[in-house]
């Protein structure tokens, strides 16, 4: 997730910004990491890459009664947050493409 929101911070958080009416010289700064922008992306994706794996394809350790993992809303949490979080990374990636939409 922190991946996410890294990736997505100098490309979304501007545009809410100004969707909310905000705007101003000062907005201009805010675009400091975009330079970093494919680097965040690069990693996050790595990340979820990971993410994806631990999550689908690795092998469960069973759980002992009464911990987290054996409830079983942990399994859809996770997965809804893995979910989210690929959400940010493709929306900040595309960023360039839809945000003219909104200008």
């Amino acid at each position: 997730m922190l991946g996410a929101l890294l990736a997505s911070s100098c490309c979304i958080a501007p545009l809410l910004l100004l969707s909310f009416g905000i705007s101003g010289a000062w907005i201009g700064n805010l675009t400091a990491l975009e330079p970093y922008k494919w680097a965040f992306i690069a990693v996050s994706v790595v990340f979820l890459g990971l993410g994806f794996w631990q999550v689908y394809f690795r092998k469960a350790k069973p759980c002992e009664d009464e911990s987290y993992c054996a409830r079983p809303r942990a399994s859809s949490i996770v997965k809804g947050a893995l979910w989210l979080a690929t959400a940010l990374v493709a929306a900040s990636a595309t960023v360039d493409w839809w945000a003219p939409v909104f200008y």
